[in-house]
């Protein structure tokens, strides 16, 4: 029987997300929360690979109180269980701090039961860094494996696993011990609409929340701001492309005007390249 644990995180839809031309920051409260979507993929594999050999999946989040939304998405997905780390101390931090009080959540739950298996989506979509999945690898010293596109057999009793890793003209196949941790493609599944009897289960699940105090042997320095060595000096949003031109009248005098126009980029390059 499988333990697998998904890493989650609740962010901000960046489809509808505006900046905040004051302080050139993301207006989050502009913007409805919803579970990561990578991540959706990370939970609904993890959900399958139960269903297949059996066992159980936990979730696990850092965030602040209502991040208990995402993780009832997750029950409704199919996970069984969910655990959130929520304290001020945390408030702020990177991929490095983020990595750090994950890996204690996560040491936590394997005291409740050993873990076989960590899951995560490839990144997400309010950071795109993809660095939080293998900073807890590097913690746990297991294995990390980047951009899963599928899970080919587990094998718990002789401890290993079969995965295909995406690459730019292919993908590899790659045999690596167990316990390990994946960070997975979103085509690496499709996640469907979750049945009611998993809607009504999520909509009365209270996750366990456990504060800084509750977790083992902390170092509060490697933690939130203080344990976060990025600094972000600005951000602001891209300018908005220029419209096309509306080429008019007829075939031929229409490619006069492409003809001109190519022309008269390739001499602005030029110019360019003799300034250098």
């Amino acid at each position: 029987m499988l333990h697998i644990v998904a890493c989650i995180k609740q962010v901000p839809d960046t489809k509808v997300i505006k900046m905040n031309p004051k302080t050139n920051t993301m207006d989050r409260a502009s913007a409805p929360a919803i579970l990561n979507p990578y991540d959706a993929h990370a939970v609904e594999e993890a959900v399958r690979l139960k269903n297949k050999y059996g066992g159980t999946v936990s979730v696990v989040t850092m965030g602040p109180p209502p991040a208990v939304k995402a993780i009832r998405k997750c029950i409704e997905i199919g996970a069984d269980e969910g655990y959130m780390i929520s304290d001020r101390a945390f408030a702020g931090a990177d991929t490095l701090a983020t990595s750090y009080a994950l890996t204690k959540a996560i040491d936590k739950i394997s005291e409740i039961k050993p873990i076989d298996l960590i899951i995560c989506g490839k990144m997400t979509i309010d950071g795109d860094t993809g660095q939080v999945g293998p900073g807890i690898a590097r913690r746990l010293d297991i294995p990390p494996l980047t951009s899963v596109k599928k899970v080919v057999e587990i094998n718990k009793e002789e401890g290993f696993m079969v995965v295909h890793r995406k690459l730019e003209d292919g993908y590899e196949v790659v045999r690596t011990d167990l316990p390990c941790l994946l960070s997975v493609e979103k085509e690496i599944n499709e996640v469907p609409y979750s049945t009611f009897p998993n809607m009504l289960r999520a909509a009365r699940y209270n996750p366990h929340i456990w504060s800084v105090n509750d977790l083992a042997d902390i170092d509060r320095t490697q933690l939130g701001l203080k344990g976060s060595p990025t600094i972000v000096a600005k951000v602001w949003a891209p300018p908005k492309p220029e419209g096309g031109k509306l080429l008019e009248g007829e075939a031929h005098e229409q490619v006069k005007q492409i003809l001109s126009i190519v022309l008269e980029k390739k001499e602005l390059f030029a110019e360019k390249r003799g300034l250098e």
